[in-house]
Protein backbone atom coordinates (compact mmCIF):
# COMPACT_ATOMS: atom_id res chain seq x y z
CA UNK A 1 0.00 0.00 0.00
CA UNK A 2 1.20 3.47 -0.76
CA UNK A 3 0.98 5.21 2.69
CA UNK A 4 1.45 8.53 1.03
CA UNK A 5 -2.27 8.52 -0.18
CA UNK A 6 -3.20 7.02 3.58
CA UNK A 7 -6.14 9.22 4.41
CA UNK A 8 -4.49 11.83 7.08
CA UNK A 9 -8.12 12.80 8.15
CA UNK A 10 -9.48 10.61 11.13
CA UNK A 11 -12.09 12.61 12.39
CA UNK A 12 -14.31 11.81 8.64
CA UNK A 13 -16.70 14.60 9.89
CA UNK A 14 -16.54 18.60 9.88
CA UNK A 15 -14.99 20.74 12.10
CA UNK A 16 -17.28 23.65 13.45
CA UNK A 17 -14.83 26.05 14.24
CA UNK A 18 -11.61 25.01 12.69
CA UNK A 19 -11.28 27.50 10.30
CA UNK A 20 -11.80 31.37 9.72
CA UNK A 21 -15.31 32.36 9.97
CA UNK A 22 -16.60 29.20 8.75
CA UNK A 23 -17.67 25.48 10.18
CA UNK A 24 -14.49 24.02 8.58
CA UNK A 25 -12.83 20.48 7.82
CA UNK A 26 -9.31 18.75 7.72
CA UNK A 27 -8.66 17.79 4.51
CA UNK A 28 -7.58 14.42 3.92
CA UNK A 29 -4.92 14.90 1.04
CA UNK A 30 -1.32 16.30 1.86
CA UNK A 31 -0.63 19.43 0.15
CA UNK A 32 0.82 18.57 -3.51
CA UNK A 33 -0.63 15.02 -3.72
CA UNK A 34 -2.89 13.41 -6.50
CA UNK A 35 -4.97 10.40 -5.76
CA UNK A 36 -4.25 7.77 -8.80
CA UNK A 37 -5.64 4.34 -9.62
CA UNK A 38 -3.37 1.32 -10.45
CA UNK A 39 -4.10 -0.58 -13.75
CA UNK A 40 -5.97 -3.23 -12.70
CA UNK A 41 -8.56 -0.68 -11.02
CA UNK A 42 -7.99 1.57 -13.92
CA UNK A 43 -9.09 -1.26 -16.30
CA UNK A 44 -12.41 -2.26 -14.22
CA UNK A 45 -13.34 1.49 -14.14
CA UNK A 46 -13.13 1.30 -17.87
CA UNK A 47 -15.67 -1.56 -17.71
CA UNK A 48 -17.85 0.05 -15.83
CA UNK A 49 -17.72 3.01 -17.77
CA UNK A 50 -18.70 0.90 -21.07
CA UNK A 51 -21.42 -1.18 -19.39
CA UNK A 52 -22.95 -0.34 -16.46
CA UNK A 53 -23.06 3.45 -16.64
CA UNK A 54 -24.96 3.21 -20.52
CA UNK A 55 -28.38 3.47 -18.44
CA UNK A 56 -27.06 6.72 -16.87
CA UNK A 57 -26.06 8.43 -20.08
CA UNK A 58 -29.68 7.44 -21.58
CA UNK A 59 -31.52 9.15 -18.38
CA UNK A 60 -28.63 12.14 -18.45
CA UNK A 61 -29.82 12.86 -22.08
CA UNK A 62 -33.17 12.26 -22.04
CA UNK A 63 -33.75 14.55 -19.26
CA UNK A 64 -31.24 17.10 -20.31
CA UNK A 65 -33.13 17.18 -24.01
CA UNK A 66 -36.83 16.47 -23.01
CA UNK A 67 -37.58 17.32 -19.57
CA UNK A 68 -40.57 19.92 -19.70
CA UNK A 69 -38.04 22.54 -18.54
CA UNK A 70 -34.32 23.30 -19.28
CA UNK A 71 -31.98 21.26 -16.95
CA UNK A 72 -28.83 22.68 -16.32
CA UNK A 73 -25.79 20.32 -17.62
CA UNK A 74 -23.55 20.57 -14.35
CA UNK A 75 -26.75 20.11 -11.76
CA UNK A 76 -27.49 16.66 -13.69
CA UNK A 77 -23.80 16.40 -13.17
CA UNK A 78 -23.40 17.14 -9.36
CA UNK A 79 -26.83 14.80 -8.99
CA UNK A 80 -25.73 12.08 -10.22
CA UNK A 81 -23.11 12.25 -8.25
CA UNK A 82 -24.15 13.17 -5.09
CA UNK A 83 -26.91 10.07 -6.16
CA UNK A 84 -24.04 7.76 -6.13
CA UNK A 85 -22.70 8.53 -2.75
CA UNK A 86 -26.10 8.72 -1.26
CA UNK A 87 -26.51 5.01 -2.06
CA UNK A 88 -23.31 4.40 -0.10
CA UNK A 89 -25.11 5.19 2.92
CA UNK A 90 -21.89 6.41 4.71
CA UNK A 91 -21.90 9.64 5.96
CA UNK A 92 -18.06 10.16 5.73
CA UNK A 93 -18.03 9.66 2.20
CA UNK A 94 -19.61 12.90 0.39
CA UNK A 95 -19.01 15.41 -2.33
CA UNK A 96 -18.56 19.07 -2.71
CA UNK A 97 -19.35 21.49 -5.49
CA UNK A 98 -16.45 23.32 -6.80
CA UNK A 99 -18.06 26.71 -4.36
CA UNK A 100 -17.74 25.31 -1.29
CA UNK A 101 -14.52 23.31 -1.92
CA UNK A 102 -13.19 26.67 -3.01
CA UNK A 103 -14.86 28.03 0.78
CA UNK A 104 -13.51 25.42 3.01
CA UNK A 105 -10.08 25.64 1.70
CA UNK A 106 -9.54 29.22 1.91
CA UNK A 107 -10.70 29.26 5.74
CA UNK A 108 -8.54 26.43 6.31
CA UNK A 109 -5.33 29.07 5.82
CA UNK A 110 -6.47 31.42 8.21
CA UNK A 111 -7.18 31.98 11.80
CA UNK A 112 -9.07 29.50 13.70
CA UNK A 113 -12.80 30.59 14.38
CA UNK A 114 -16.06 29.33 15.26
CA UNK A 115 -18.49 27.85 17.99
CA UNK A 116 -15.22 25.25 18.51
CA UNK A 117 -17.13 21.23 17.68
CA UNK A 118 -16.79 18.11 15.58
CA UNK A 119 -20.16 17.52 13.96
CA UNK A 120 -21.04 14.26 12.12
CA UNK A 121 -23.74 13.14 10.36
CA UNK A 122 -25.50 9.88 11.78
CA UNK A 123 -28.48 8.46 10.36
CA UNK A 124 -28.78 11.00 8.75
CA UNK A 125 -29.23 13.22 11.91
CA UNK A 126 -26.75 15.82 12.31
CA UNK A 127 -25.09 14.72 15.81
CA UNK A 128 -21.99 16.85 17.86
CA UNK A 129 -19.55 14.14 18.21
CA UNK A 130 -17.77 16.42 20.78
CA UNK A 131 -17.67 20.72 21.42
CA UNK A 132 -13.77 21.48 21.75
CA UNK A 133 -12.28 22.43 25.45
CA UNK A 134 -13.05 25.89 26.55
CA UNK A 135 -14.71 26.55 23.42
CA UNK A 136 -17.82 28.66 23.36
CA UNK A 137 -19.58 25.50 22.36
CA UNK A 138 -18.62 23.94 25.28
CA UNK A 139 -19.15 26.95 27.26
CA UNK A 140 -22.94 27.20 25.93
CA UNK A 141 -23.47 23.93 27.52
CA UNK A 142 -23.54 21.67 24.18
CA UNK A 143 -22.64 17.97 24.85
CA UNK A 144 -21.65 14.89 22.88
CA UNK A 145 -24.48 13.57 21.18
CA UNK A 146 -26.70 16.33 20.99
CA UNK A 147 -28.70 16.43 18.02
CA UNK A 148 -28.53 19.76 15.78
CA UNK A 149 -32.97 20.10 14.93
CA UNK A 150 -32.23 24.11 13.56
CA UNK A 151 -30.04 26.50 13.05
CA UNK A 152 -31.52 30.13 13.42
CA UNK A 153 -35.06 28.56 13.18
CA UNK A 154 -34.52 26.67 10.08
CA UNK A 155 -34.55 23.29 10.89
CA UNK A 156 -31.46 20.68 8.70
CA UNK A 157 -33.78 18.13 8.29
CA UNK A 158 -32.78 16.63 4.46
CA UNK A 159 -30.07 18.52 4.00
CA UNK A 160 -26.63 17.26 3.84
CA UNK A 161 -23.42 17.81 6.45
CA UNK A 162 -21.87 20.33 4.26
CA UNK A 163 -25.22 22.36 3.85
CA UNK A 164 -26.38 22.18 7.59
CA UNK A 165 -22.53 23.31 8.60
CA UNK A 166 -22.62 26.39 6.08
CA UNK A 167 -25.53 27.54 7.99
CA UNK A 168 -23.84 27.52 11.45
CA UNK A 169 -20.22 29.64 9.99
CA UNK A 170 -20.45 32.65 10.73
CA UNK A 171 -17.89 35.43 11.81
CA UNK A 172 -16.73 35.86 14.71
CA UNK A 173 -18.43 37.87 17.51
CA UNK A 174 -21.69 36.84 16.08
CA UNK A 175 -24.70 34.96 17.43
CA UNK A 176 -25.85 31.33 16.54
CA UNK A 177 -28.90 29.95 17.92
CA UNK A 178 -29.20 26.03 17.68
CA UNK A 179 -31.94 24.03 18.56
CA UNK A 180 -30.69 20.93 20.22
CA UNK A 181 -32.38 17.24 20.71
CA UNK A 182 -30.90 15.79 23.69
CA UNK A 183 -31.21 12.46 24.88
CA UNK A 184 -33.53 12.57 28.10
CA UNK A 185 -35.33 15.25 27.48
CA UNK A 186 -38.66 15.65 26.09
CA UNK A 187 -38.40 18.93 24.97
CA UNK A 188 -35.51 20.35 22.51
CA UNK A 189 -33.59 22.99 24.10
CA UNK A 190 -32.19 26.18 22.28
CA UNK A 191 -28.76 27.37 22.75
CA UNK A 192 -27.39 30.62 21.96
CA UNK A 193 -23.79 30.45 20.72
CA UNK A 194 -21.22 33.74 20.41
CA UNK A 195 -18.81 32.83 17.51
CA UNK A 196 -15.48 32.80 18.62
CA UNK A 197 -11.84 32.34 18.00
CA UNK A 198 -10.51 28.76 18.98
CA UNK A 199 -6.82 28.09 20.06
CA UNK A 200 -4.52 26.08 18.30
CA UNK A 201 -2.70 24.78 20.24
CA UNK A 202 -3.41 20.97 20.65
CA UNK A 203 -1.78 19.70 24.41
CA UNK A 204 -2.20 21.39 27.89
CA UNK A 205 0.27 19.94 30.30
CA UNK A 206 0.10 20.14 34.35
CA UNK A 207 2.12 18.13 37.09
CA UNK A 208 -0.17 17.00 39.57
CA UNK A 209 0.47 16.13 43.05
CA UNK A 210 -0.48 12.77 45.01
CA UNK A 211 0.48 11.32 48.14
CA UNK A 212 4.38 12.35 47.21
CA UNK A 213 4.20 10.95 44.18
CA UNK A 214 4.19 13.41 40.62
CA UNK A 215 1.79 12.64 37.99
CA UNK A 216 2.55 14.01 35.01
CA UNK A 217 -0.92 15.16 32.98
CA UNK A 218 -1.56 15.93 29.33
CA UNK A 219 -4.68 17.21 27.92
CA UNK A 220 -5.06 16.56 23.68
CA UNK A 221 -7.83 18.47 22.91
CA UNK A 222 -7.17 17.15 18.79
CA UNK A 223 -4.51 16.16 16.45
CA UNK A 224 -3.65 18.84 14.61
CA UNK A 225 -0.31 19.24 12.23
CA UNK A 226 1.57 20.40 15.15
CA UNK A 227 0.23 17.81 17.83
CA UNK A 228 2.79 15.46 17.81
CA UNK A 229 5.22 18.18 18.26
CA UNK A 230 3.84 19.96 21.43
CA UNK A 231 2.96 16.61 22.89
CA UNK A 232 6.84 15.95 22.25
CA UNK A 233 8.14 18.58 23.97
CA UNK A 234 5.46 18.93 26.87
CA UNK A 235 6.33 15.18 27.43
CA UNK A 236 10.10 16.10 28.03
CA UNK A 237 9.32 18.81 30.36
CA UNK A 238 7.33 16.71 32.31
CA UNK A 239 10.11 14.02 32.38
CA UNK A 240 12.69 16.44 33.32
CA UNK A 241 10.51 17.36 36.41
CA UNK A 242 10.93 13.90 37.33
CA UNK A 243 7.43 12.58 37.12
CA UNK A 244 6.41 9.29 38.38
CA UNK A 245 3.67 8.85 36.30
CA UNK A 246 1.20 10.04 33.12
CA UNK A 247 -2.18 10.64 32.32
CA UNK A 248 -2.97 11.10 28.98
CA UNK A 249 -6.71 12.63 28.77
CA UNK A 250 -8.20 12.05 25.01
CA UNK A 251 -11.88 13.35 26.61
CA UNK A 252 -13.72 15.59 23.98
CA UNK A 253 -11.01 14.92 21.43
CA UNK A 254 -12.89 14.19 18.17
CA UNK A 255 -9.76 13.41 16.16
CA UNK A 256 -7.21 15.01 13.53
CA UNK A 257 -4.59 13.59 11.87
CA UNK A 258 -3.43 10.00 11.49
CA UNK A 259 0.04 11.13 10.87
CA UNK A 260 0.08 13.33 14.23
CA UNK A 261 -1.59 10.48 16.34
CA UNK A 262 0.89 7.91 14.74
CA UNK A 263 3.74 9.74 16.06
CA UNK A 264 2.47 10.51 19.66
CA UNK A 265 2.28 6.61 19.91
CA UNK A 266 5.43 6.28 18.41
CA UNK A 267 6.39 8.06 21.54
CA UNK A 268 4.99 5.17 23.84
CA UNK A 269 3.91 1.63 22.09
CA UNK A 270 6.97 -0.46 21.51
CA UNK A 271 7.93 -2.65 18.03
CA UNK A 272 6.48 -5.57 19.88
CA UNK A 273 2.93 -5.21 18.61
CA UNK A 274 1.63 -2.91 15.30
CA UNK A 275 0.21 0.78 16.48
CA UNK A 276 -2.81 -0.31 14.26
CA UNK A 277 -4.03 -1.49 10.99
CA UNK A 278 -5.29 -0.38 7.63
CA UNK A 279 -7.18 -2.99 5.64
CA UNK A 280 -8.96 -2.41 2.17
CA UNK A 281 -11.85 -3.35 0.49
CA UNK A 282 -9.87 -6.53 -0.87
CA UNK A 283 -9.34 -7.21 3.00
CA UNK A 284 -5.46 -6.74 2.85
CA UNK A 285 -4.46 -5.74 5.83
CA UNK A 286 -1.32 -3.71 6.34
CA UNK A 287 0.07 -2.79 10.21
CA UNK A 288 2.28 -0.26 11.18
CA UNK A 289 4.76 -0.57 13.57
CA UNK A 290 6.75 1.91 16.03
CA UNK A 291 10.60 1.76 16.15
CA UNK A 292 10.51 2.44 19.82
CA UNK A 293 12.62 -0.30 21.67
CA UNK A 294 11.57 -0.08 25.55
CA UNK A 295 8.84 0.78 27.57
CA UNK A 296 8.58 3.80 29.37
CA UNK A 297 10.19 3.58 32.75
CA UNK A 298 6.57 4.86 34.30
CA UNK A 299 2.71 4.22 34.59
CA UNK A 300 0.40 5.90 32.21
CA UNK A 301 -3.41 5.84 32.18
CA UNK A 302 -5.80 7.01 29.08
CA UNK A 303 -8.82 9.14 29.87
CA UNK A 304 -11.55 8.51 27.54
CA UNK A 305 -15.06 9.39 26.89
CA UNK A 306 -17.63 9.44 24.52
CA UNK A 307 -16.41 12.13 22.48
CA UNK A 308 -13.49 10.54 22.00
CA UNK A 309 -13.11 9.82 18.47
CA UNK A 310 -11.35 8.52 15.44
CA UNK A 311 -8.00 9.31 16.15
CA UNK A 312 -8.34 9.67 19.64
CA UNK A 313 -9.75 5.98 19.48
CA UNK A 314 -6.81 5.05 17.46
CA UNK A 315 -4.22 6.65 20.50
CA UNK A 316 -7.24 4.13 23.03
CA UNK A 317 -6.95 1.04 20.67
CA UNK A 318 -2.82 1.31 20.68
CA UNK A 319 -2.59 1.74 24.48
CA UNK A 320 -4.56 -0.49 25.35
CA UNK A 321 -3.77 -3.44 22.86
CA UNK A 322 -0.18 -2.73 22.15
CA UNK A 323 0.56 -1.23 25.65
CA UNK A 324 -1.25 -2.61 27.77
CA UNK A 325 -1.79 0.36 29.61
CA UNK A 326 -5.47 0.89 31.11
CA UNK A 327 -8.09 3.01 30.01
CA UNK A 328 -10.35 5.25 32.23
CA UNK A 329 -13.50 6.79 31.81
CA UNK A 330 -16.20 5.73 29.12
CA UNK A 331 -17.01 3.90 26.26
CA UNK A 332 -15.37 6.06 22.51
CA UNK A 333 -17.64 7.51 19.80
CA UNK A 334 -17.07 4.46 17.19
CA UNK A 335 -15.56 5.66 14.06
CA UNK A 336 -13.39 3.15 12.58
CA UNK A 337 -12.91 4.28 9.09
CA UNK A 338 -10.66 6.27 6.60
CA UNK A 339 -11.23 8.47 4.34
CA UNK A 340 -9.30 10.47 1.19
CA UNK A 341 -10.36 14.02 -0.35
CA UNK A 342 -9.90 13.04 -4.18
CA UNK A 343 -9.63 16.34 -6.78
CA UNK A 344 -11.96 15.98 -9.40
CA UNK A 345 -10.33 18.77 -11.87
CA UNK A 346 -12.51 21.20 -11.61
CA UNK A 347 -12.28 22.67 -8.29
CA UNK A 348 -15.04 20.33 -6.63
CA UNK A 349 -13.68 16.99 -4.80
CA UNK A 350 -15.14 13.69 -3.37
CA UNK A 351 -14.24 12.84 -0.21
CA UNK A 352 -14.19 8.74 0.03
CA UNK A 353 -13.99 6.44 2.65
CA UNK A 354 -10.95 4.05 1.64
CA UNK A 355 -10.01 2.20 4.58
CA UNK A 356 -11.24 0.85 7.35
CA UNK A 357 -8.48 1.12 9.78
CA UNK A 358 -8.03 -1.71 12.83
CA UNK A 359 -6.45 -1.97 16.43
CA UNK A 360 -3.64 -3.38 16.88
CA UNK A 361 -5.37 -6.77 17.67
CA UNK A 362 -7.57 -6.55 14.67
CA UNK A 363 -10.85 -5.45 15.88
CA UNK A 364 -12.54 -3.16 13.87
CA UNK A 365 -14.47 -0.54 16.52
CA UNK A 366 -16.75 1.18 13.71
CA UNK A 367 -20.04 2.22 15.75
CA UNK A 368 -18.72 0.08 18.84
CA UNK A 369 -16.07 1.91 20.16
CA UNK A 370 -13.31 1.13 22.65
CA UNK A 371 -14.13 -0.17 26.22
CA UNK A 372 -12.47 1.43 28.97
CA UNK A 373 -10.39 -0.91 31.50
CA UNK A 374 -12.41 0.97 34.66
CA UNK A 375 -15.67 2.57 33.53
CA UNK A 376 -16.50 5.46 35.30
CA UNK A 377 -19.11 7.92 34.76
CA UNK A 378 -18.87 11.20 35.86
CA UNK A 379 -21.34 13.22 39.01
CA UNK A 380 -24.68 14.22 37.72
CA UNK A 381 -24.00 17.91 37.63
CA UNK A 382 -21.50 16.91 34.20
CA UNK A 383 -24.98 15.62 32.88
CA UNK A 384 -27.14 18.84 33.34
CA UNK A 385 -28.21 21.47 30.90
CA UNK A 386 -28.87 24.85 29.82
CA UNK A 387 -32.10 25.78 31.87
CA UNK A 388 -34.84 27.33 29.36
CA UNK A 389 -38.32 28.59 30.50
CA UNK A 390 -40.67 30.71 29.09
CA UNK A 391 -41.43 31.90 32.57
CA UNK A 392 -39.72 31.72 36.35
CA UNK A 393 -39.58 28.71 38.32
CA UNK A 394 -41.11 29.38 41.71
CA UNK A 395 -42.54 26.87 44.41
CA UNK A 396 -45.14 24.13 43.55
CA UNK A 397 -43.92 24.28 39.49
CA UNK A 398 -43.42 20.65 38.03
CA UNK A 399 -41.13 20.33 34.71
CA UNK A 400 -38.25 18.78 33.19
CA UNK A 401 -36.80 22.78 33.80
CA UNK A 402 -37.04 22.61 37.66
CA UNK A 403 -35.47 19.07 37.37
CA UNK A 404 -32.26 19.86 35.93
CA UNK A 405 -32.52 23.09 37.79
CA UNK A 406 -32.91 20.69 41.06
CA UNK A 407 -29.44 18.68 39.47
CA UNK A 408 -27.17 21.74 39.67
CA UNK A 409 -28.54 22.82 43.11
CA UNK A 410 -27.31 19.53 44.26
CA UNK A 411 -24.24 19.54 42.58
CA UNK A 412 -22.99 23.06 43.69
CA UNK A 413 -23.59 21.92 47.16
CA UNK A 414 -26.94 22.92 48.01
CA UNK A 415 -29.26 20.83 49.33
CA UNK A 416 -32.71 21.31 46.87
CA UNK A 417 -34.67 18.12 48.82
CA UNK A 418 -35.79 16.57 45.39
CA UNK A 419 -34.73 16.12 41.92
CA UNK A 420 -37.82 14.77 40.51
CA UNK A 421 -38.63 18.48 39.13
CA UNK A 422 -41.44 19.30 41.63
CA UNK A 423 -40.33 22.91 42.90
CA UNK A 424 -40.66 22.06 47.01
CA UNK A 425 -40.39 24.12 50.22
CA UNK A 426 -36.75 22.73 50.37
CA UNK A 427 -35.86 23.67 46.61
CA UNK A 428 -37.00 27.37 47.22
CA UNK A 429 -34.72 27.47 50.50
CA UNK A 430 -31.99 26.07 48.37
CA UNK A 431 -32.34 28.96 46.11
CA UNK A 432 -32.49 31.07 48.31
CA UNK A 433 -29.25 30.20 49.95
CA UNK A 434 -27.47 30.18 46.33
CA UNK A 435 -28.82 33.60 45.87
CA UNK A 436 -27.44 35.09 49.23
CA UNK A 437 -24.43 33.68 48.92
CA UNK A 438 -24.24 35.02 45.30
CA UNK A 439 -25.20 38.45 46.48
CA UNK A 440 -28.46 38.04 44.53
CA UNK A 441 -31.64 39.40 45.31
CA UNK A 442 -33.19 36.67 47.81
CA UNK A 443 -36.33 35.76 46.42
CA UNK A 444 -36.53 31.86 46.07
CA UNK A 445 -37.91 32.24 42.65
CA UNK A 446 -35.31 31.30 39.41
CA UNK A 447 -35.86 33.89 37.00
CA UNK A 448 -33.17 34.56 33.87
CA UNK A 449 -30.23 36.21 35.80
CA UNK A 450 -30.68 32.91 38.91
CA UNK A 451 -30.57 30.40 36.15
CA UNK A 452 -27.20 32.12 34.76
CA UNK A 453 -25.64 32.45 37.55
CA UNK A 454 -26.50 28.72 38.46
CA UNK A 455 -24.95 27.83 34.92
CA UNK A 456 -22.45 29.53 36.02
CA UNK A 457 -21.87 27.84 39.20
CA UNK A 458 -21.81 24.89 37.55
CA UNK A 459 -19.61 24.97 34.81
CA UNK A 460 -17.26 26.27 38.16
CA UNK A 461 -17.51 23.06 39.97
CA UNK A 462 -17.07 20.93 37.04
CA UNK A 463 -13.70 22.76 36.81
CA UNK A 464 -12.98 21.79 39.86
CA UNK A 465 -10.32 18.62 39.93
CA UNK A 466 -11.96 17.20 42.53
CA UNK A 467 -15.11 16.76 40.93
CA UNK A 468 -13.64 15.13 37.86
CA UNK A 469 -14.66 11.32 39.10
CA UNK A 470 -12.54 9.95 35.90
CA UNK A 471 -9.23 12.03 36.54
CA UNK A 472 -9.73 11.06 40.53
CA UNK A 473 -9.93 7.16 39.34
CA UNK A 474 -7.01 7.88 37.04
CA UNK A 475 -4.70 9.12 39.85
CA UNK A 476 -5.71 6.48 42.32
CA UNK A 477 -5.24 3.82 39.93
CA UNK A 478 -1.55 5.16 39.32
CA UNK A 479 -0.98 5.67 43.25
CA UNK A 480 -1.52 1.93 43.22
Amino acid sequence: MNRKWIALLMTGSLLIGAGSTYVGMQWAVAKGETFSLGSKETENAQIISAEGLKKVEQAYSLILTSYVEKVEEDKLVEGAIQGMLTKLEDPYSVYMDKKTAKQFSETLESSFEGIGAEVSMIDNKVIIVSPFKDSPAEKAGLKPNDQILKVDGESVEGLDLYEATLKIRGKKGTTVELEIGRQGLKEPLKVEVKRDEIPQITVHADMKQHAGDKIGYLEITTFSEHTAKEFKKELAVLEDQGMNSLIIDVRGNPGGLLSSVEEVLKEMITEMKPIYQIEERSGEKTRFFSSLKERKPYPIVVLTDKGSASASEILAGAMKEAGSYPIVGEKTFGKGTVQQAVPMGDGSNIKLTLFKWLTPDGNWIHKNGIKPTVAVEQPKLYHTHPIQMEQSLKQDMNSEQVKNAQEILEGIGYAPGRTDGYFSTQTEMAVRAFQRKRGMAVTGIIDSKTAAALEEAAREEMKKEENDAQLQTAIKLLAK
